[in-house]
């Protein structure tokens, strides 16, 4: 059978893809980028705020649309049926099977099972894992992430992550060496980014701990340019942490924090463990260890926020001058403290308030950019622009897919996956323009 896996929602989930990809493989499937070529279809979804769960049911729908034709049978998997499972199965007859997000390892066998007639349904506890270093990579080839830990026991008062993934639990330090080792052995891996829901909580679980400096001193050893941390708690960024990472050449210069907000009464609502001032001290320790890109993110229209709070939050903005960031209108999830709050704002109060701060913010990080031009920078070369006619790279200050490229001339047909000195010339928004020298 000809199988094809459609996988939407965060890195996280898309190493699981990776992962549900390899079992099949294994199981001697052939593997399809291409659904109209598909005789199953798998589609790995997410779950975590609204816009999401629209997403991955339209996107059901949307593959549900090939069984007219070559699909013989629809596979759901993920967060949204671990969270839904009962509603799906009422919701979607045209689905033959639900697996949670314990239950990967069990795809093979559950095709095998499959009669197109009753629908299964599995959803192991969600604290369930089976590490698996198995990967068929869907990034390409020059960067990989690699998962440290599942879950999360941060609890957060409007996010739902605990109650899909459960406690926070990390994979030892040698099973996470031995699927880096094989990612860089198999594929031309120049990138390894590290990620959880809080890579600053790794290994407390295993030793009482943060483990995480154990782990980049290993991962360090690999053949690989660039190891990046992603979503980084900043209560859990310790000075030892900072120093490390100022300290290690192979560990990018980039902090991806969430904030969430900068009013202490909402972060208190949030159930965050941190302060306005402690992140403004935090901060301003980041800029004195010298050139990071610090990035972060913010829900607007939290429950009972008012005008004050996002104009604490916009001064923020124009202080902090922050490299990269993103906001989140709030999301009211089933089964939340904060879905039970008091004060629930308004769709289109959110927009507005999300439509402010982003536009401030777009101004900060272009003039952020411009302060750029005139440096050299070692850039990833990634592909072709044909539109531009450019070559299009990054800095160590840019995740791939979420922030800014770099578009250079070069007299010479740079190799993707290969690293070239640019000089910014000039800068167009967030994104800058440049030219390879010797």
């Amino acid at each position: 059978m000809k199988i094809g896996v459609v996988s939407l929602g965060c890195d996280k989930n898309r190493i699981d893809s990776e992962n549900m990809l390899a079992y099949l493989a294994e199981d001697g499937y052939e593997l399809t980028p291409d659904p109209a070529d598909a005789e199953v279809i798998v589609v790995n979804t997410c779950a975590f705020i609204d816009e999401a769960k629209k997403e991955a049911i339209s996107t059901i729908l949307e593959m549900a649309e090939y069984k007219k034709d070559r699909c013989r049978y629809l596979i759901v998997t993920g967060c949204l049926p671990q969270r839904y499972m009962s509603e799906l199965k009422e919701g979607f007859p045209e689905v033959d099977a639900f697996l949670g997000t314990g239950s990967y390892h069990l795809l093979p066998r559950l095709i095998k099972d499959l009669d197109g007639k009753n629908t299964v349904c599995i959803s192991n506890d969600k604290d369930f894992r089976k590490h698996t270093k198995a990967r068929v990579l869907t990034t390409p080839p020059h960067y990989a992430y690699l998962k440290i830990a599942e879950g999360c026991d941060n609890h957060c008062t409007y996010c739902a992550i605990p109650q899909i993934r459960g406690r926070y639990t990390s994979v030892p330090v040698n099973e996470l060496v031995d699927e880096a080792k094989e990612l860089v052995k198999d594929y031309p891996v120049k990138e390894l980014i590290i990620v959880a829901q809080d890579v600053t909580r790794y290994g407390f679980d295993l030793e009482g701990r943060c483990m995480l400096i154990d782990l980049l001193e290993e991962l360090s050893k690999l053949d690989v340019e660039w190891i990046r941390l992603l979503y980084l708690y900043p209560e859990g960024i310790s000075d030892e942490l900072l120093d490390y990472i100022a300290n290690n050449d192979k560990i990018c210069k980039y902090l991806d924090i969430p904030c969430q907000h900068i009013s202490d009464r909402i972060l208190k609502k949030m159930n965050r463990r941190i302060t306005k001032q402690g992140i403004i001290s935090l901060f301003e320790k980041i800029r004195a260890k010298g050139d990071f890109c610090i990035r972060s993110t913010f829900i607007v229209g939290f429950p009972s926020e008012e005008e004050s709070d996002v104009d604490e939050l916009a001064e923020f903005l124009r202080f902090a001058k922050l490299d990269r960031c993103g906001f989140f209108r709030y999301s009211q999830e089933d089964n939340t403290a904060a879905a039970r709050l008091e004060g629930q704002i308004d769709d289109d109060v959110k927009q507005a308030r999300y439509d402010r701060l982003y536009s401030l913010q777009e101004r900060i990080m272009n003039e952020n950019t411009s302060r750029r031009i005139g440096k050299v920078e070692k850039v990833l070369y990634e592909g072709i622009d044909e539109d531009a006619q450019a070559f299009v790279g990054r800095t160590q200050y840019d995740a791939p897919e979420v922030d800014a490229k770099v578009w250079f001339r070069s007299d010479d047909c740079p190799d993707v996956g290969n690293f070239y000195n640019v000089k910014m010339i000039a800068s167009e928004g967030c994104d800058l323009i440049g030219e390879t020298i010797k």
